[in-house]
């Protein structure tokens, strides 16, 4: 273990009586498509920088005048105006953005749109928007339980979803670039928007007793997990709509979660001070990531224990875990050696995640700055490669009844990681 490379931080400026409460930085973001990085950092703002322009401000190698940008490849794209009409001419660098959002901003999330992907409200022909390729959206959630959509490369707002009942405290949309948005709230529901048809409430999915933290779709996005003020972490076909399974195994509430690029894993992350990595395919617990050691009892665990795991993110490689934790750490695990493999020093942090290509982690704090981080890197081995490419295509299942060796199967299904 060795103590990760810090990059750099982006601050917020604050005045002398701007101390307390309010500043804090829920949320952090890269966009799929690696142009912009977006953190709520408090008082109702938003922040939206191009990547080119904030690598600027970051500590960049400089080797053979060949620039190391660290994992960050921000792709310029064209840019389509969300009315359906002409395109917009690409000129200079792409805008950076400050949004006040009129609330407290608690979650926020980036939507990038395919348009072949239509619409599930099919017998609906015209609608307002007609988002176009490359088309990025922000979506951001408030104290207020509104939501609120932007255009990214415009700064200007399109819609605004009025439907929760208290604060949407986390939103995601689906991977499939069909622009489905799911909110997470806490009046204790999650709810489907459907922004290709002008932003209209498909569903509403009920179940959780208590405020819902986090949601996450597996990268297919036919499945979705959602944790919140309670011990069970919730599975979710999001085809049908209807709940698959509850996962048990956490003693505390479950705060944070992320499916691994594969789909084949997913972390969640809790107050009871551990990272748990499941098969949520067999409803079973592949690995134990404890913050506190020797670990805490299921009684001291569910009380508070000054390790509290706020966050959770699996590395685009599919090989590292981040958490951000309430001992003022940030750890990078890696699943093959079951151990942080480098730690960083980091107080009031709330949130993390990393960049599309996996080479930074950011982190939100409470103070409203973003800090970044050189991630470990490591060449995956080609049975790795091989091994995440079967399963974005099977589940443990489908894995399970291939007529191959034991070992070769056990590898697969991430029994031998």
């Amino acid at each position: 273990m060795f103590p990760a490379k810090f990059i750099s931080e982006l601050l917020v400026p604050a005045a002398p009586f701007d101390q307390k409460s309010g500043r804090e930085a829920w949320t952090v973001a890269f966009a799929p498509n690696g142009s912009y990085f977006a953190w709520s950092q408090g008082r109702r703002i938003v922040r939206l920088i191009p990547l080119s322009k904030c690598l600027k401000s970051l500590d960049i190698v400089q080797k053979e005048d060949t620039t190391v940008s660290l994992g960050f490849s921000p792709r310029r794209l064209s840019r389509q105006n969300s009315d359906g009409g002409q395109v917009l001419p690409v000129s200079g660098e792409p805008c950076e953005h400050t949004i006040d959002c009129g609330d407290i901003v608690w979650g926020l999330a980036f939507g990038s749109s395919v348009p072949e992907k239509q619409s599930r409200c099919v017998n609906i022909e015209w609608h307002r928007f007609k988002f176009g390729h490359d088309q990025l959206l922000l979506a951001t959630g408030l104290n207020n339980g509104r939501i609120k959509i932007w255009d990214v490369y415009t700064g200007k707002l399109l819609l605004n979803l009025m439907d929760h009942t208290d604060g949407v405290r986390d939103l995601t949309f689906a991977p499939d670039g069909s622009l489905m948005l799911v909110s997470a709230s806490r009046d204790k529901t999650l709810r489907v928007w459907d922004l290709k048809d002008d932003g209209n409430m498909v569903k509403v999915l009920r179940g959780h007793q208590n405020w819902v933290y986090c949601s996450a779709f597996t990268p297919d996005s036919s499945t979705l997990c959602s944790v919140g003020a309670g011990k069970a972490v919730f599975l979710w076909n999001m085809d049908k709509f209807t709940l698959i399974r509850k996962l048990e195994g956490h003693h505390n509430d479950v705060v944070s979660c992320e499916f691994s690029p594969d789909g084949a894993l997913l972390a969640t992350a809790s107050h009871d001070t551990r990272v748990l990595v499941w098969d949520h395919h067999k409803a079973t617990i592949l690995l134990e990531l404890g913050h506190l050691f020797p670990p805490p009892s299921p009684i001291f665990a569910g009380g508070s224990n000054d390790r509290w795991v706020r966050s959770v993110s699996f590395s685009p490689d599919g090989r590292h875990i981040a958490s951000i934790t309430d001992d003022r750490l940030v750890r990078f695990w890696s699943i093959e050696e079951r151990a942080p493999q480098a730690i960083a020093p980091l107080t009031n942090g709330l949130c993390c995640a990393f960049s599309p290509e996996g080479g930074v982690l950011s982190a939100g704090t409470r103070d409203g700055s973003v800090h970044f981080w050189e991630c470990p890197r490591s060449v995956a081995s080609l049975q790795h490669i091989c091994r995440m490419t079967l399963r974005r295509v099977m589940n443990t299942q489908q894995v399970e009844g291939l007529a191959i060796p034991t070992p070769l199967r056990d590898f697969l299904t991430y029994k031998i990681i």
